[in-house]
């Protein structure tokens, strides 16, 4: 009965894992065009 639920919370890390990879990527990719980070949107950045 536990592997299950294991299985979920470990599942349930790798996502937020990643959210939260892919939210410093996002960021820094911001900042290096020169943008500026508000409230997850990028502003002020050069294509």
């Amino acid at each position: 009965m536990f592997r299950p639920i294991r299985s979920l919370i470990l599942i349930g890390v790798a996502f937020v894992a990643g959210v939260f990879f892919e939210q410093a990527t996002h960021r820094q990719a911001c900042i290096d065009r020169g943008g500026d980070m508000s409230e997850g949107i990028c502003l002020g950045a050069e294509e």
